[in-house]
C-alpha cells in the first residue's frame, strides 16, 4: 500500500490496529468524525505573536536535529555508539515534534482548530514518540556507563551489535505502547463533547470525551506510564550511582572533571526530560489544572525536542569540532567555486 499523505497515513494506521482488535473495535458505535482543539489560548491579540513563537521554535528544532543527524553522518570520528544513539534521539525528536508542532501553528494562523478522527489517531500514534525519547535515554545512560566504569572494555562492551539491539528495544517498546493505546482508547464511543481541551489528541482527554467504560484504559494508560517512566528512571539513576561512585574513586582532579564533562550533555537532557514530566505528574492536586498540563506539554512536546541539539552542541567539544570542520570544508567548497 503506497502511502501518499498524513490523512491517508492515518486512515491505514487505523485500519491495521482495528484487524489487530477486532473485537475491540466491533465496540466502537461513535459517530464523532472530527475533534475540535481548544489549543492554548482563544485571545486574538496573541494569535499572531504565539504563530511567530511557535515557528521559530520549530524551525530551530528541525534544523538543530537535522543538522546534528547529518553531521554525526558526515564525521566519521562520531561514528560512536554514543552519537548513533544521540542521532536516533534528533530523529525521534523531529519525528513528535512534526506530529504536533506544525497543527499548532496552523491553529494559530488560520484558526482552524479541527482535526479528522483518523489524523487525531495518527497524531496520538506519533506523539507516543516521546516514550522511544525515554528509552534511548536509558540506552545513552548504560552508554556513558560503559564508558567511565570500565572503560578498557568499552570497546568491547558497547558493539554495533548492542548498539543497534537497544535501539531497536527502543523503538519496539516505544510503539508497542503507542499502538496499545490507540488500540484502547479509539475503540470508545464519544458522545459527550467533540471538543478536545488541549492543543493535540492527549489520551486523557480523549478519554474524558468518552461515554465508554474507561476503567481498563486507565488501568492500561497507569501501567504503561508507570513501566515506562520508573524502568527508565530506574537505569538512568543506577547508572549515574555507578558513575559517580567511579568519578569519586578517581585521584586525579583532571581525571574527574574529564570524566564529568563525558556525561555532562546526557545528564542535562535527563535532567530537562524527567525534570518535565515530575513536575506534570507529581504536584499535588490542589495545584493541578488544565493550564498547567498544557504548559507542561508545550515544553515536553515541543522545548525539549528543541533544546536537546543546543545541549549536545554547546556541552559537547567533539560536536564543536566536528561542527567547525564542516564548516571549513563547506567555506573552502565555496572557495573553490568562487
Amino acid at each position: 500500500m503506497v502511502v501518499h499523505n498524513l490523512k491517508d497515513l492515518s486512515v491505514h494506521l487505523v485500519k491495521s490496529f482495528s484487524r489487530s482488535f477486532p473485537t475491540a473495535f466491533m465496540e466502537n458505535k461513535s459517530e464523532v468524525t472530527e475533534f475540535i482543539l481548544v489549543g492554548l489560548t482563544d485571545a486574538l491579540e496573541l494569535q499572531v505573536p504565539l504563530f511567530i513563537l511557535f515557528t521559530l521554535i520549530y524551525l530551530i528544532t528541525l534544523v538543530g536535529n537535522l543538522g546534528m543527524i547529518l553531521l554525526i553522518l558526515l564525521d566519521s570520528r562520531l561514528h560512536t555508539p554514543m552519537y548513533l544513539l544521540l542521532s536516533h534521539l534528533s530523529l525521534v525528536d523531529c519525528i513528535y515534534s512534526s506530529a504536533i508542532t506544525p497543527k499548532v501553528m496552523a491553529g494559530f494562523l488560520t484558526g482552524d482548530k479541527i482535526i479528522s478522527y483518523h489524523a487525531c489517531a495518527a497524531q496520538m500514534f506519533f506523539a507516543g514518540f516521546i516514550a522511544v525519547e525515554s528509552f534511548l535515554l536509558a540506552s545513552m545512560a548504560l552508554d556513558r556507563h560503559a564508558a567511565v566504569c570500565k572503560p578498557l572494555h568499552y570497546t568491547t562492551t558497547m558493539t554495533s551489535t548492542v548498539c543497534v539491539l537497544m535501539v531497536t528495544a527502543s523503538y519496539a517498546c516505544g510503539l508497542l505502547q503507542a499502538s496499545v493505546h490507540i488500540a484502547f482508547t479509539f475503540h470508545l464511543s464519544f458522545c459527550r463533547s467533540n471538543v478536545i481541551n488541549h492543543f493535540f489528541c492527549d489520551i486523557l482527554t480523549l478519554l474524558a470525551l468518552s461515554c465508554s467504560n474507561i476503567y481498563t484504559n486507565e488501568i492500561v494508560l497507569f501501567t504503561l506510564a508507570a513501566f515506562d517512566i520508573f524502568f527508565t528512571l530506574l537505569v538512568i539513576l543506577s547508572s549515574y550511582l555507578f558513575i559517580l561512585v567511579a568519578i569519586l574513586s578517581l585521584h586525579s582532579s583532571e581525571g574527574q572533571k574529564k570524566a564529568f564533562s563525558t556525561c555532562g550533555s546526557h545528564l542535562t537532557a535527563v535532567s530537562i526530560f524527567y525534570g518535565t514530566i515530575v513536575f506534570m505528574y507529581l504536584q499535588p492536586n490542589s495545584r493541578h489544572s488544565m493550564d498547567t498540563d498544557k504548559m507542561a506539554s508545550v515544553f515536553y512536546t515541543m522545548i525539549i525536542p528543541m533544546l536537546n541539539p543546543l545541549v549536545y552542541s554547546l556541552r559537547n567539544k567533539e560536536v564543536n569540532r566536528a561542527f567547525w570542520k564542516v564548516v571549513g570544508k563547506a567555506k573552502s567548497s565555496l572557495g573553490l567555486v568562487c
